[in-house]
C-alpha cells in the first residue's frame, strides 16, 4: 500500500493506528499551525509593543539630553540672566524721567550751539508709547561746517541720557560754500513711571 492509499483509509477517530509517517506527518502539521498561532496571535503582538517601546526609549534618551545639556548650562544661564537684569537697569537709570525730558531737550540744543551750529529748526514731536519706554522724536534742520555736524553728533552721543539719532540726511547749502546742511531724527526716551505702567 501507498501512503497516498494510507491517507484515504484512515480513520479520524482512531489516530493511534494511523501508520507512522502519516503519525509523523499529522504531528508536524499540528506543530507548525500551533507555532503559527502563537507567533500571529502572541509573538508579532510582543514585537510591535517591542518596538513601540524602543522609540518610546529614544524619544525619552534624546529628551532627557537635551534637559541634560541645559542643566548643565543652568549656572551660566543664570549668571548671563543676572548681567543681563543688571545692563538693563543701568539702560533704565540712563532713560530720563518726566521731569529730566526738558533738560535733555535744552541738552541737545546746547550741544549744536556748543558746536558751533545754526539751528534752523529743532521741533519736538509728540511722545510715542512703545511696549516699555516713550519715545520722544525731535525733528532737527542744522547748517555748519563737517567738523561741527560731527561734534555735535559726538556731543549727542556722549549725553549722559541715551539720545539716538535717525534719519540724517546732509546736503551742501550751497554750491560755493563748505556750509552743509543736515536734517535729521534725534530721539529720546523716557521710561516708563509706576503709574504710567
Amino acid at each position: 500500500m501507498s501512503l497516498i492509499d494510507d491517507i484515504k483509509n484512515l480513520d479520524p477517530e482512531k489516530p493511534g493506528v494511523w501508520p507512522l509517517p502519516v503519525q509523523l506527518i499529522a504531528i508536524a502539521v499540528a506543530c507548525a499551525v500551533i507555532l503559527y498561532a502563537g507567533w500571529h496571535f502572541d509573538v508579532s503582538k510582543q514585537q510591535q509593543l517591542l518596538t513601540k517601546e524602543t522609540n518610546s526609549e529614544v524619544d525619552h534618551r534624546q529628551t532627557f539630553e537635551r534637559k541634560q545639556k541645559k542643566a548643565v548650562n543652568l549656572k551660566a544661564l543664570k549668571e548671563q540672566m543676572k548681567e543681563m537684569e543688571q545692563s538693563f537697569g543701568d539702560m533704565i537709570r540712563q532713560l530720563p524721567n518726566k521731569t529730566e525730558v526738558a533738560g535733555l531737550i535744552v541738552d541737545i540744543s546746547q550741544t549744536g550751539l556748543a558746536a558751533g551750529l545754526e539751528f534752523n529748526l529743532f521741533q519736538p514731536q509728540g511722545e510715542k508709547l512703545t511696549e516699555f519706554y516713550y519715545e520722544l522724536p525731535i525733528n532737527i534742520n542744522v547748517k555748519g561746517n563737517y567738523h561741527q555736524l560731527g561734534e555735535f553728533v559726538s556731543g549727542i552721543a556722549t549725553l549722559p541720557r541715551i539720545v539716538t539719532t535717525h534719519d540724517i540726511t546732509i546736503t551742501r547749502s550751497g554750491a560755493d560754500s563748505d556750509q552743509l546742511s543736515m536734517s535729521a531724527v534725534a530721539k529720546t526716551y523716557r521710561a516708563l513711571e509706576e503709574e504710567e505702567g
